[in-house]
């Protein structure tokens, strides 16, 4: 359970990185390079696992989700 906690977290992470890491190399090579798109198309990849994977470990019951009953 904490490891499925910690997974998410550093995943996440590094989607954020990937995102910020596209906005660097939009403003630093003003469209000269490929380096964007590529930045770009790991924060695509990175969320779709992510995803993916939260999905799986709903149904196989390693992750409880829970939210509010009225």
């Amino acid at each position: 359970m904490l490891l499925s906690k910690i997974l998410i977290v550093l995943s996440f992470l590094l989607i954020v990185s990937a995102l910020f890491s596209g906005l660097y190399y939009m403003m630093k090579d003003k469209g000269k390079s490929d380096r964007v798109i590529k930045a770009l198309t790991w924060r695509i990849g990175l969320s779709v696992t992510l995803f993916a994977l939260i999905l799986i470990g709903a149904a196989t019951g390693v992750i409880e989700p829970h939210g509010v009953y009225g």
